[in-house]
């Protein structure tokens, strides 16, 4: 085996030639995106942390803080001076929530990671080079990714089942699902036994992808190498249900029992689901009543699939029914069961009975998640009542439950679908200063925002907002890149569009390449 080098560099992104005009050259309700100008340069090569970064006189300050520091203040170039101007015991619990936090920063997060692979007394674990294939996967920079695979290996630290888990979801992701297969085949050349888990997630991630027929040949294909089990076959199910083929669902259901396997409630759910999800909703009903017939033992899954299947129909007053039915029955509804409810009643009802819903769950207990929150406040938001979204925003914030970026793209859609791009802007400002970083969806959602007015100004702030997207590792479309290109040009922002045109043609879409 080569000899692989102890030192990571993670040279950041290159937009050092990009000097798009300064923010006092905008208009005041946009100086707010000047903190958003960030650049770094390519291939800085970081000092090793020297042992002050150790902590070594009390007080430590406050670890939280440091995190707190490193998202939202500083550049990727920065992160090693930052790391010293404020030592930290590190753990493996605090570096990973810190990369878990900075994963929508992808330059920073590695970063960090680089900045810490040379501490004197902190060794990177196994779960932390998973959170930086991770990252890199998703970057596509495919280099660094096998680099970071052979310096696992080289300190014995895998790569394990969990990193070919990742590593083959990632390559799905990025369309390259023969490419993900391959990887899973060669994981005995890594030093890693493939075994019937590992299979199975393989096929999960296939077929949650709507590539079932692809998981069901590489099931056949592979039956002398794994013996494939009853989760295997509610894996290729559920993939065919996801494609709305309930049929050959049942014919997979029929050669699992062929097989001498007995189908498990999780089985029964899968189908029933499928059924919703096909619009066959008499089937559904009728497999549903089967069950009981049957004496399946109905679990709350089973009476949340039905809520929510009936209601997603439009039949609202059966899906109350069935959740009554389901308290009558002794089958304790989940908080999931409740946001079923209230997702359906936000839909096909008013958003005040989902309140309502929302309350009475409240009263009896239950704490509702950041899921059941994104629902209601998106039914606030579809009603035009941004008000009781914002409010409910802040109830949300008070009861201890983090905002994720789902959430705050619900708001910021909705209200530049309303022309208030200001408040959009500002819900953006709130997330960079905050615990919760902008992903791909949030810039594209505010870029094509800045479209609607046709103002100079605004497509002055997509294109900031263009190269931020680049600077945090994140792939714009080619429409993204040639639609602000475009707008730039005709609203005679010459300069700026030469440099992005520069950065486009130079790097093709995205600069990501990581040099070790």
């Amino acid at each position: 085996m080569p000899r692989v080098q102890n030192q990571l560099h993670f040279p950041s992104i290159n937009t050092n030639e990009t000097k798009h005009p300064s923010s006092t050259t905008l208009p005041a309700k946009f100086k707010m995106l000047a903190l958003y100008t960030r650049h770094t340069t390519r291939n800085t090569h970081f000092p090793t942390l020297s042992h002050t970064l150790t902590t070594t006189s009390p007080p430590p300050p406050d670890s939280s803080n440091v995190i707190a520091t490193l998202a939202p203040n500083t550049s990727p170039k920065t992160i090693p001076q930052t790391l010293l101007a404020h030592p930290v015991q590190w753990t493996p619990d605090l570096v990973n929530k810190t990369l878990k936090l900075l994963w929508n920063h992808g330059p920073k997060a590695l970063q960090f990671f680089s900045a810490l692979h040379r501490h004197p007394t902190y060794t990177h674990p196994t779960s932390s080079f998973d959170h930086a294939v991770d990252i890199v996967a998703r970057m596509r920079d495919y280099k660094t990714l096998w680099t970071l695979v052979a310096q696992m290996r080289a300190r014995r630290l895998g790569p394990t089942r969990k990193t070919f888990a990742i590593i083959t979801e990632r390559f799905v992701a990025a369309g390259k699902p023969d490419r993900a297969v391959k990887i899973f085949l060669s994981m005995h050349q890594h030093g890693c036994q493939p075994d019937l888990n590992s299979f199975n997630t393989l096929l999960d991630v296939l077929c949650k992808s709507k590539r079932a027929e692809m998981a069901y040949r590489l099931f056949k294909i592979s039956r002398g190498r794994f013996r494939a089990d009853t989760v295997s076959y509610n894996i290729i199910a559920n993939g065919y249900c996801l494609i709305k083929r309930t049929p050959k669902a049942l014919e997979i259901m029929k050669e699992m029992v062929e097989r001498g396997l007995e189908p498990s409630l999780t089985t029964y759910n899968i189908m029933l689901k499928g059924f919703f999800r096909a619009g066959q909703i008499k089937e559904a009903w009728e497999f549903f009543l089967e069950m009981k017939r049957r004496e399946c033992e109905i679990d709350v899954v089973t009476y949340t699939t039905v809520v929510h299947g009936f209601g997603v129909a439009g039949e609202v007053k059966k899906a109350r029914k069935v959740f009554d039915e389901m308290v009558g029955a002794g089958v304790l509804p989940s908080v999931a069961t409740y946001t079923a409810l209230i997702q359906v009643l936000c839909k096909k009802d008013s958003v005040e009975n989902a309140e309502l819903v929302f309350e009475e769950m409240v009263r009896k207990g239950y704490a509702p998640n950041s899921t059941t929150y994104t629902v209601l406040i998106r039914g606030f938001c579809h009603a035009e009542k941004m008000d009781r979204a914002i409010e409910y925003l802040e109830r949300m914030e008070d009861d201890e439950c983090e905002p994720n970026v789902q959430m705050y793209n619900v708001v910021i859609r909705y209200y530049c679908d309303a022309g208030e791009i200001e408040k959009g802007l500002e819900m953006f400002d709130k997330m960079g200063s905050g615990h919760c970083l902008p992903n791909l969806d949030t810039y594209n959602i505010l870029v094509n925002a800045m479209f609607v007015r046709k103002k100079s100004d605004d497509l002055l702030v997509a294109g900031k907002l263009l190269l931020e997207m680049v600077e945090r590792g994140f792939l714009p479309r080619k429409f993204i890149f040639n639609r602000v290109l475009n707008g730039l040009l005709l609203t005679g922002n010459q300069d700026f569009a030469k440099e992005i045109l520069r950065l486009q043609s130079k790097c093709g879409r995205l600069p990501r390449q990581f040099r070790l």
